[in-house]
């Protein structure tokens, strides 16, 4: 027995030590890549790509399901982006409300009779609406079908340009975004097949007209450690990732892709739980079994802000499902571990994703229960812990701190220096006991999936009018 809860405890500490290094690894080729692409962008003329007619159209992707209170200012601000050549198409998918209602008043929508033809699959579509007031905008009005990815299908088939980029209708794009995303597509457009932007927490910054006035972090404690989260999964591990172009998501809140491949591999599946990743992976299966020379990138500067779960009940959805989704698409995809025809994706990017992330509460929580027990019998050796404590939990929390070192060396959206003092501080609290529960509601979300539960459950969303500090009249989220 005694013997075992050795082998349990040092495994947890190898496993924690291989993790860290991993990211640590990770840190470095990701403040290297991101120092070469500052200096690249001293180059880059945004005046000219905004003014230039040699700049590839784009077709904007919003999928809006009882959008009614925000459809409108979204969709205005994305029309108003700094791009020459833009097309939004917004699908209607099945709405309760009046958003297509709202949407057929503020922007003349009148039906048309366009060919429409369904080369992916989706739920079926009632009627297309070009709007008189502006000719780029085109609503697609469809059966529900209960899923975003069958949206994003039928607003695919509508789709004119040769690169698409989906966004979410609550989500908030700065208003170069789209010019920064493409800055890899026009350095090399015949490799570059696909390009994911960085997505930033929007609770607590002050709003105006749907668009950020001001950048502030979150007041309540569960906001300000997702932020921390996001950095270090954007800043670190997708810019490392590409670096290897290894990268296996590109979030479905805001990437652009090209639209032939995207057809060519059936769009997104419809019933996918993480339909982001699904098609990165299916991407990626594509273009190797072709013998591609092609690359998917990211870009750490055009932004998108979203809102994140504000309680404790929507985040444990919101990790749950993305732990299905996860399981979702690795289980199928299997079959590319250790192939030579899927080179580093399959060496490398799946491992790490079956062992650090797919397996992480499995193992995580294991362990801590077995230096739990070990502790209770007394045979839990003091320095072993101590070298626990040490390089798993403070080797993760010095990873953490370089995320937001490096966001404030680099980009530095959070200017006041209360703001930066505050996401330090929450690096060191982030490891307990939150990431505990995280592996909790992870691992709840595996249980789901094994035994057959695939239902998308609703967050409960504040909206983007609840953070604007001149609507409330008090600070922008509440205090915890």
């Amino acid at each position: 027995m005694i013997y075992l809860l050795d082998v349990a405890n040092h495994t947890l500490f190898f496993y924690y030590l291989f993790s860290n290094f991993a990211y640590l690894a990770m840190l470095l080729i990701a403040l290297k890549t991101s120092a070469a692409h500052l200096r690249h962008l001293e180059s880059v003329r945004f005046d000219w790509i905004k003014g230039s007619p040699l700049v590839p159209p784009i077709t904007l992707l919003v999928p809006a399901h009882n959008e009614e209170k925000f459809i409108c200012t979204a969709v205005r601000n994305l029309l108003d982006l700094d791009y020459p050549d833009l097309e939004v198409i917004v699908i209607n998918d099945g709405s309760a409300d009046k958003t297509l209602q709202i949407m057929q008043k503020e922007f003349r929508l009148r039906l048309v009779r366009a060919v429409y033809v369904p080369e992916v699959p989706s739920a079926p579509v009632r009627g297309l609406y070009r709007s008189d007031s502006d000719v780029r905008l085109l609503v697609v009005d469809k059966e529900p079908a209960g899923s975003k990815a069958d949206a994003v299908n039928a607003g695919l088939n509508a789709a004119s340009s040769p690169y698409v980029c989906v966004v979410d209708a609550d989500s908030v794009l700065e208003t170069d975004a789209l010019l920064r995303i493409m800055v890899p597509v026009l350095a090399d457009p015949k490799r570059v097949v696909a390009a994911g932007g960085i997505v930033r927490v929007l609770n607590g910054c002050e709003i105006e007209a749907g668009r950020i006035r001001r950048v502030r972090l979150a007041r309540k404690s569960i906001e300000v450690i997702q932020v921390v989260e996001y950095l270090r999964a954007f800043l670190i591990g997708r810019e490392a990732w590409a670096r290897g172009n290894m990268l296996m998501i590109v979030s479905g809140a805001f990437g652009v892709f090209r639209t032939d491949l995207v057809r060519a591999v059936g769009g997104y599946r419809s019933f996918a739980i993480g339909e982001d990743f699904d098609l990165v992976a299916r991407l990626h299966r594509h273009l190797l079994d072709e013998g591609a020379d092609y690359r998917i990138e990211f870009v750490p500067d055009p932004v998108c802000w979203t809102e994140v779960p504000s309680d404790l009940r929507s985040l444990a959805r919101q990790r749950a499902r993305w732990q299905k989704g996860l399981l979702d698409v690795l289980w199928p995809n299997r079959d590319m571990l250790f192939r030579p025809t899927y080179g580093r994706v399959g060496w490398l990017a799946l491992p790490y994703l079956w062992i650090f992330e797919l397996l992480a509460p499995v193992i995580e929580l294991t362990g801590i229960a077995t230096i739990a027990l070990a502790a209770s019998l007394g045979v839990l050796s003091g320095s072993f812990f101590l070298q626990f404590v040490l390089f798993g939990w403070g080797f993760a929390t010095m990873i953490s701190i370089g995320a937001v070192l490096q966001e404030e060396l680099t980009y530095k959206r959070y200017n006041d220096w209360q703001d930066v003092a505050r996401l330090v501080t929450f690096c060191f609290l982030e490891h307990f006991p939150y990431r505990q529960l995280h592996m909790i509601w992870r691992l709840q979300g595996l249980w789901q999936y094994l035994r057959g539960d695939m239902a998308w459950r609703p967050l409960k969303r504040q909206g983007q009018e609840s953070v604007d500090p001149d609507k409330t009249g008090s600070s922008p989220v509440p205090a915890s």
